[in-house]
């Protein structure tokens, strides 16, 4: 009996210092969290940024392309360059992005050629730049 009066004693007089050892433990459990998610957070709105930009550029390549038939500001490498750029940003993005930046490769891809002479081509690549925009723009939204 005298073995557990003297654990309930030593519980007894170390109580503040028990319940500060949770609490610390707890507190930095959390800061580790908090920490992982502001990180996580700034690399995925860098990225949404970025993505932003290039979707920009992406578009007047393929407008210049197509309705300027201008061969420097309507380059189809620079648009490609464009395209791979925002696939790559897209791997630090949530799934919806990736997707959408995969069918935007997809479609750059089966109608650059046709842009300048095929309506359906730049409707194509505009559509899909508006669909990435708007999964990356609704994933900037949703940033906490």
């Amino acid at each position: 009996m005298r073995k557990n009066d003297s654990f309930r004693e030593q519980l007894r007089r170390n109580s503040v210092a028990l319940i500060s050892l949770a609490v610390a433990l707890a507190g930095l459990g959390y800061n580790t969290w908090r920490n992982e998610q502001t990180e996580m957070n700034r690399n995925v709105r860098h990225a949404a940024f970025e993505m932003l930009v290039r979707l920009g550029e992406l578009q007047q390549v393929a407008d210049h392309l197509h309705y300027g038939n201008d061969p420097e500001q309507g380059n189809p490498i620079t648009g490609w360059g464009f395209v791979a750029v925002i696939r790559d940003l897209a791997m630090v993005m949530p799934k919806p992005v990736q997707e959408s930046s995969g069918r935007l490769f997809k479609t750059w891809e089966a109608h650059w050629e046709g842009l300048g002479d095929s309506q359906k081509s730049i409707q194509a690549i505009t559509d899909a730049v508006a669909e990435t925009r708007a999964s990356v723009v609704s994933e900037l939204e949703a940033l906490k």
